[in-house]
């Protein structure tokens, strides 16, 4: 049998200044690397839900931001945006609601609860004074997901309870519960956020 091919980890960050062209620069960036890591077929839904998270960072925070992009299986994306502001919006927060009819904003980060798998937020704090921030997150996986059970490949598994799937998001919204900031060194790099 022929040794099996694995593609190494991958991870991307892209610094973005505070510039109105940058979340147009976060989207053009985001369809190449899904494109070229053979994730074509997560680019409209992981598209929306970026532009929603790089935009809102452009609006709300102060300074630069960063879109992280990191590859979370063959066919699952993890998209991060870092900014300076500590505000952890809804849905983000556990406070979302449906946007009422003749809301003006809200719609936008409501989306994260229809399309992403699952999705966090992290406080980020350097311990400088005013370098805190956060980090809020959404993962993406297309509908053949290599989590599902292969069809072609006997059960392994012993009789009796499910044992927890680790390729399973949890729960929708199962953010800050499924990981807390304690998997992200001081810096924000770590295994947990992109």
């Amino acid at each position: 049998m022929p040794p099996a091919t694995v593609s190494p980890p991958w991870a991307y960050t892209l610094h973005l200044p505070r510039d109105p062209r940058a979340p147009g620069v976060a989207r053009s960036t985001l369809r190449t690397v899904l494109r070229t890591h053979g994730m074509a077929g997560l680019v409209e839904t992981a598209e929306l839900l970026a532009s929603e998270l790089v935009t809102n960072a452009y609006l709300h925070s102060k300074g630069a931001y960063s879109l992280r992009l990191r590859g979370a299986g063959r066919q699952r994306v993890r998209v991060g945006v870092q900014d300076s502001d500590p505000h952890i919006p809804a849905p983000f927060s556990w406070n979302a609601e449906a946007p009422t009819l003749m809301a003006e904003s809200g719609r936008g980060l409501y989306l994260v609860t229809l399309w992403a798998e699952s999705w966090g937020a992290y406080p980020m704090d350097n311990g400088l004074p005013g370098q805190g921030g956060k980090l809020l997150w959404v993962e993406c996986a297309a509908e053949s997901d290599p989590c599902e059970p292969d069809p072609c490949e006997p059960d392994r598994g012993e009789p009796g309870p499910r044992q927890p799937d680790p390729c399973e998001p949890g729960p929708a919204g199962a953010g800050p519960s499924e990981a807390g900031p304690s998997e992200a060194g001081a810096d924000g790099e770590g295994a947990g956020p992109p």
